[in-house]
């Protein structure tokens, strides 16, 4: 098993930039693909980001491409999520997730999951 935990989340202005941070503990993180994803109020948790185990392959929701960026470091058992060039529409909790095997775009695939970071971005 793994247990993960978020930080870097804030407030900040449109068009600034955050890094996010998913550090996990437990045993063999780099048999893990890690994702992110974020649910802001009253809509349901959608999918941004996720980078498989060993962090050579990575994949992008079409409105965060070109602008987020998602690295791992597996000797640090933690994966990054650098947001630029930020949005209102942004403003969510943002979650790190993980699954043994390869990388998914669903929520429902993965078992273990951080208890989320709150990201604001104000216009």
């Amino acid at each position: 098993q793994v247990q993960l935990v978020e930080s870097g989340g804030g407030l900040v202005q449109a068009g600034g930039s955050l890094r996010l941070s998913c550090s996990a503990s437990g045993r063999s993180f780099s048999s893990y693909a890690t994702a992110w994803f974020r649910q802001a109020p009253g809509k349901e948790r959608e999918f941004v980001a996720v980078i498989n185990r060993s962090g050579g392959s990575t994949y992008y929701a079409d409105n965060v491409k070109g602008r987020f960026t998602i690295p791992r470091d597996n000797a640090k058992n933690t994966v990054y999520f650098q947001m630029n060039s930020l949005k209102p529409e942004a403003t969510a909790v943002y979650y790190c997730a993980a699954r043994v095997g390869w990388y998914n775009i669903f929520p429902r695939e993965y078992p273990y999951w951080g208890q989320g970071t709150q990201v604001t971005v104000s216009s």
